[in-house]
């Protein structure tokens, strides 16, 4: 998968991605709502995973970068939620991380609705879910722009989030059907 929206190309990581997705893997403002930051050993184990990941799936968490000068500017994507039991194993989720500097300029929202078309209308998925921390309005704004309904009965603990941060325990689940997708399209004027 490689999506171009107006301003963004959507594609799998690149050598000249590593400096930036540790950056905002450690960037304390970008990682406000995660228990942890991550060195720069970790960050290119990540990187790495996900780069294979995708390259295996043909989706995934993938690079952002913009058109006008190809700058990698952080990622937006789908994967597999691998949160079990508080999600099926082949529920997807769509996700995604900003570098701060390219915050507030629609970059997310953009790449979010050109992967939500992607996951529908390519990929056939019948459903996406997406989850953040209850307090994460930013993420959540996002997931309400793409039409995502909130789905407080599936609201849960992560499990990854250990005891010592219980402000960051508490997740809040939003879901989007492909025929609830199909009918925000017809609406669209």
């Amino acid at each position: 998968m490689r999506l171009e929206t107006q301003r963004l190309l959507i594609r799998n990581w690149q050598e000249r991605d590593r400096e930036l997705f540790h950056r905002i893997n450690s960037d304390e403002r970008v990682m406000a709502f995660f228990p942890f930051r991550r060195d720069r050993a970790e960050a290119d184990r990540v990187m790495d995973l996900l780069r294979d990941a995708y390259a295996e799936r043909g989706y995934g968490f993938a690079a952002l970068e913009l058109r006008a000068n190809g700058e990698t500017i952080g990622f937006a994507g789908m994967q597999p939620t691998g949160l079990e039991p508080a999600f099926a194993p082949d529920e997807v989720e769509i996700g995604w991380r900003l570098a701060p500097e390219h915050w507030r300029k629609g970059y997310v929202s953009e790449a979010a609705e050109a992967l939500v078309d992607h996951a529908f209308s390519a990929l056939d998925l019948p459903e996406i879910v997406s989850f953040a921390v209850a307090t994460n309005h930013r993420s959540t704004a996002v997931m309400e722009r793409l039409g995502m309904r909130r789905a407080p009965q599936e609201d849960f603990d992560h499990p990854r989030v250990p005891d010592s941060h219980p402000h960051l325990k508490r997740h809040v689940v939003y879901r989007l059907s492909r025929s609830d997708w199909r009918q925000r399209k017809k609406a669209a004027p």
